[in-house]
C-alpha cells in the first residue's frame, strides 16, 4: 500500500514510546535516523567529533567513501518492512548483526536523495523520511597574486581570490571575503611567507604559500669559494669591497664544482659519501658578512657532483648517474667518467633540496643553483633514468619548483645560473627561461663575453666587445621575465681569457647590464680577484 501518514485527529494511534524498530542509529561518517514516534522520523545529530550524514550535508570524498546507515531491529525479518531508495535506485538492506544495514553504493560527486519508507505496526500506518545531500569532492578554487612590495621594510598587502562558498584563512587567521570571492589583506612587515587556505563547505582545502619578500632587491655581488674564505688576504680584499659600499652581497660556495661541501655539513648523504668538508664555519662566515654590510648567497652546484657520481657508480646505484645509451656513465668530453648526476633521480633532487634547506636554516639568504642542467652534447648520447614522458627541460623546472616550495617557509630568495644561450635554445642544455622565471626568484645568466662564439647576436668577436655581446644578449632574458616578478642578475666576466680584461671591460659589462634596466650583477673570477676600480658605490635608499 502507499505511504500514508497518520492523521493529527488520532492520537490514539501514537506509541508512548518510540518503536523500536523504527530506530535508525549513528556511527562514525553514518547516517543516523530515529523514530520518535510512528510515522514520524528525525535525523539524530552526531555526536561532536563524528563526522555523520545529515539533511543538507555536504560531504568530501573521504566522508562520502565512509558514510553509512544502520536500522536496529529485534529480528531481521524487519528487514521486510523497510525499503530504501538512493536517487530513485533501490538500495540493498542486509542483516548485520543485531541491525540492518542500507548497503549504499559508491557516491559520486553531485547532489543525492536517499530515501527510507516502511509499514508500521500499527494498522493503516506507514513511515517515510526524505534526506537531500551532496557529495564535493573537488577542492576549491584559490589564486594569489605575488605582492608588488615596493619597501621591504614596511608592510605587505596580500590579495586573491576564491570559490565562493571557501572560508579563507591567511596564516592561519580567517579574513573577509567578497561576494565575488575577492580577499584583500595586509601582513606586518617582515612576514618571509604568507599561507594562504581555501576550505569549502566540504571541507576540501586548497593551501598556498607566497612569498611576502617581493622582488630580490639589487644584487651587486661577487663569488668566491669555500677555500677561498679561509685565505686571509682573499677575505680580506673581498671585504673591504663590501665595506667600502662597492658590494652588498657576496656568493659563498655551499657545494662546488667537485661535489665538495665547504662546510661540516649534517645532511646525512653528504656525510655517507665524504663530501661534508668543513672548510668554513657556516654560521661565522655568516655572520662576519652581514657585519661587514652584505648578504650571503649561497651557491649549490647541484648535477654536476662527482662526489656523488663515484659513490652512486661504486655503490651500484648507476640510475644515480647521466648514462650513455650503452649503460656507463657519460662523460662528454669536458668533465670526466664520473662527473653528471641524473637530475631525473629522487635520490640525487633530495640531496641537492636537503643542501638549500640546510642551508637556509643556517643563515644564508639566497640559494643560487649552478649548473641546473643536463651536459651539453647530442642528447642522443646520454639517457635519465626514471625521467619518464617527462622532457628534460620539464625534469629541470620541476626540480627548481620543488625547492622554491621547500624554501618558502624559510623566507630564502631562490636563483638559477643559466647559459647564456638558454634564452634562446632551451633545449641546449635543458634550461627553458621562460618556465624557470615563474619558478624562481632571480635568473643568473652567464653571459661572459669570453664564451661566446664569433658572429653571435651579430657581434664578430664577442670577448673585444663587451658591451655589445653583454646588451644584446641580456636583451633576451629580459623580453622572457616581462610580466613576472623574477629578476635577471648576470654573471659577469672579471677574468681574462684571450682578451685582457681591466677595470674598463667589466664597467662596460656593468653598464650594458643597466641599460637593460637590471642594476644586479654577479661578479666571477675564480681565484676571487676583483677589480674594485670598476666599480661604482652603490647609492644609499
Amino acid at each position: 500500500m502507499p505511504p500514508t501518514r497518520i492523521p493529527r485527529s488520532l492520537p490514539s494511534l501514537r506509541p508512548r514510546r518510540p518503536a523500536r524498530r523504527g530506530a535508525l542509529i549513528a556511527t562514525t561518517g553514518a547516517l543516523a535516523l530515529a523514530g520518535a514516534g510512528v510515522g514520524a522520523w528525525t535525523f539524530l545529530a552526531p555526536a561532536p567529533g563524528l563526522q555523520g550524514l545529515s539533511d543538507g550535508a555536504v560531504l568530501d570524498g573521504r566522508k562520502a567513501a565512509q558514510v553509512g546507515a544502520y536500522l536496529a531491529a529485534e529480528e531481521a525479518s524487519a528487514r521486510d518492512q523497510l525499503h530504501a531508495t538512493l536517487d530513485g535506485r533501490a538500495v540493498p538492506v542486509k542483516a548485520e548483526g543485531a541491525r540492518l544495514r542500507l548497503a549504499l553504493p559508491h557516491l559520486t560527486e553531485g547532489r543525492h536523495t536517499l530515501v527510507v519508507a516502511g509499514e508500521s505496526s500499527l494498522p493503516f500506518a506507514s513511515y517515510r523520511k526524505v534526506v537531500g545531500f551532496s557529495v564535493d569532492a573537488t577542492a576549491p578554487e584559490l589564486k594569489v597574486a605575488d605582492p608588488e612590495v615596493k619597501n621591504s621594510s614596511g608592510p605587505v598587502t596580500i590579495t586573491g581570490h576564491a570559490s565562493t562558498d571557501s572560508e579563507v584563512t591567511v596564516n592561519g587567521k580567517k579574513i573577509p571575503v567578497d561576494k565575488a570571492g575577492a580577499f584583500k589583506i595586509t601582513v606586518p612587515k617582515g612576514t618571509p611567507v604568507v599561507k594562504v587556505s581555501a576550505v569549502d563547505r566540504a571541507g576540501n582545502t586548497t593551501t598556498k604559500d607566497v612569498s611576502a619578500r617581493g622582488r630580490r632587491p639589487m644584487i651587486r655581488a661577487a663569488h668566491i669559494t669555500a677555500i677561498g674564505w679561509g685565505d686571509d688576504t682573499l677575505r680580506t680584499n673581498i671585504l673591504a669591497l663590501v665595506r667600502s659600499g662597492k658590494l652588498n652581497a657576496l656568493e659563498l660556495d655551499v657545494k662546488d664544482e667537485d661535489g665538495e661541501v665547504g662546510y661540516a655539513s649534517q645532511v646525512p648523504l653528504a656525510r655517507q659519501i665524504g663530501a661534508a668538508k668543513g672548510y668554513y664555519d657556516a654560521r661565522k662566515a655568516i655572520a662576519e658578512i652581514h657585519a661587514a654590510g652584505a648578504q650571503v648567497i649561497g651557491r649549490i652546484v647541484a648535477f654536476r657532483d662527482p662526489k656523488l657520481a663515484s659513490a652512486s657508480w661504486k655503490a651500484g646505484k648507476s640510475d644515480q648517474l647521466v648514462l650513455t645509451p650503452g649503460g656507463t656513465p657519460y662523460e662528454g668530453g669536458h668533465y670526466g667518467a664520473l662527473s653528471f648526476t641524473n637530475f631525473a633521480n629522487p635520490t640525487v633532487r633530495k640531496y641537492n633540496q636537503d643542501l638549500a634547506v640546510e642551508a637556509a636554516r643556517l643563515g644564508f639568504d639566497d640559494i643560487l643553483y649552478d649548473y641546473v642542467r643536463r651536459p651539453d652534447g647530442p642528447l642522443s648520447h646520454m639517457r635519465f633514468p626514471g625521467i619518464g614522458t617527462a622532457t628534460p627541460e620539464q625534469s629541470i623546472t620541476s626540480f627548481v619548483a620543488d625547492t622554491r616550495t621547500a624554501l618558502r617557509p624559510h623566507g630564502k630568495y631562490l636563483g638559477v645560473s643559466v647559459f647564456g644561450i638558454a634564452a634562446t635554445r632551451p633545449t641546449e642544455i635543458a634550461q627553458d627561461i621562460g618556465a624557470l622565471v615563474k619558478v624562481t626568484d632571480y635568473i643568473a645568466p652567464m653571459v661572459y663575453p669570453s664564451h661566446w662564439g664569433p658572429g653571435e647576436y651579430g657581434v664578430a668577436q664577442p670577448d673585444t666587445a663587451p658591451y655589445a655581446i653583454v646588451q644584446r644578449s641580456l636583451a633576451d632574458f629580459a623580453r622572457q621575465a616581462k610580466g613576472t616578478q623574477t629578476e635577471i642578475v648576470p654573471w659577469l666576466q672579471d677574468f681574462s681569457m684571450g682578451s685582457t680584461y681591466g677595470p674598463a671591460e667589466v664597467a662596460q659589462q656593468i653598464k650594458a647590464a643597466a641599460d637593460n634596466k637590471m642594476n644586479s650583477f654577479i661578479l666571477w673570477n675564480a681565484g676571487a680577484r676583483y677589480q674594485g676600480a670598476a666599480l661604482q658605490q652603490i647609492a644609499a635608499h
